[in-house]
């Protein structure tokens, strides 16, 4: 009996140092840290954005047919009034033909009752035809002039459901996308291609209902490109929307950039940094809106302290906190400039839990 109860008391001890163990294995979990600053007066925002000539064209067909010509790659540079697709217009063709030959029809019916006419004004005034007649042959001209008249704005109309069928470049341009092959079916208004038009270049870039109140054209921009690294170009706000893009549920803006490089290509990803004016005094204490959070006791943040060795431990502090604004809380009491508050999984922080910011 005392040989097990000594086992037992051996193994609980290896289980006792086995949590030991286990517990110091634990690695600092790593947290990201913003400090607690004052208001300076100006607010940079940064916003992601897409590269864009100053007018993009989406070309397509009026009419509906098979594609039997397509003149356009991709990055491919195209001139004015130059060709670009054609379909095979079957439909429009035999219209045209038709439209023809009605108008051909007319125009012997027209020359007929034209001799008519004029055959029975001479009877009329040399007293062998009657007044009747005159005026009946007289009608009957004038019927198959406006049917003449008819048959050549149908041609008109034929030749131009013709053309419906070609595309030509409205401007000079770069052809930033082809939508479809040779052979294909399309209908009318199908994108058959994306003409980028003019060399100026825009940031089409979306700002959300917290700071569109206070974007206005004109403003000052910094643009980065990550393709084009080290570089930063000035820009300025040309364009904002008065709504909202329910795709995005962001309002569009648009961002011209001052003497772009030839190393930017519309489509390429932009940081589109602007410099809000601040909702609150200068010199306000304010706190990130992320790093607060709230239990039964109230508000409260996670302070970062320092212990050492690149690690540090957190410490939940009671805030009293004002106005949400873009910069984040203002503070009223329980923080100072200069602390470090945790600004991501509030929820599974630990009072005194060791942590590594990143």
């Amino acid at each position: 009996m005392k040989r097990f109860l000594g086992a037992g008391v051996f193994l609980l001890g290896v289980v006792g140092c086995g949590d030991e163990a286990v517990e110091e294995a634990i690695p600092p979990r790593p947290i990201i840290a913003e400090p607690v600053s004052t208001v300076t007066g100006r607010t940079l925002r940064s916003f992601s954005g897409t590269a864009q000539t100053g007018r993009t064209v989406n070309l397509s067909f009026r009419s509906s047919g098979v594609v039997t010509e397509l003149n356009v790659v991709l990055g491919q540079r195209v001139a004015r009034g130059e060709l670009l697709a054609e379909l095979d217009n079957v439909s429009s063709r035999l219209a045209y033909e038709q439209a023809v030959l009605g108008l051909n029809s007319a125009a012997s019916q027209m020359n007929t009752a034209e001799l008519a006419f004029q055959r029975t004004r001479a009877l009329y005034e040399s007293g062998t035809a009657s007044l009747s007649e005159y005026e009946n042959a007289r009608n009957a001209y004038r019927t198959a002039e406006a049917s003449h008249a008819s048959a050549e704005r149908s041609v008109q109309i034929q030749e131009e459901q013709i053309e419906y069928g070609r595309i030509l470049a409205p401007a000079d341009g770069t052809i930033a996308a082809v939508n479809v092959e040779i052979d294909e079916n399309v209908s009318p208004g199908q994108a058959i291609a994306l003409l980028n038009v003019g060399s100026e270049l825009e940031i089409a870039l979306g700002l959300p209902e917290a700071v569109i109140a206070r974007a206005t054209p004109g403003m000052e921009a910094t643009v980065e490109f990550a393709a084009v690294a080290g570089q930063r170009f000035r820009g300025r706000v040309t364009e904002v929307s008065p709504s909202v893009d329910p795709a995005t549920a962001t309002y569009p803006v648009r961002v011209s950039i001052d003497g772009p490089s030839e190393e930017i290509r519309p489509g390429m990803a932009a940081t589109v940094e602007l410099a809000f004016e601040s909702e609150l005094p200068e010199g306000v204490l304010v706190v990130p809106a992320k790093a607060v959070g709230e239990n039964a006791d109230g508000r409260f943040v996670f302070l970062v302290e320092d212990a050492g060795g690149g690690e540090a431990t957190v410490r939940r502090q009671s805030v009293t906190v004002g106005r949400l604004t873009g910069e984040g809380f203002e503070v009223v009491a329980g923080l100072q400039e200069g602390q470090r508050v945790a600004t991501a999984g509030l929820q599974t922080l630990l009072e005194g839990q060791r942590v590594r910011v990143r």
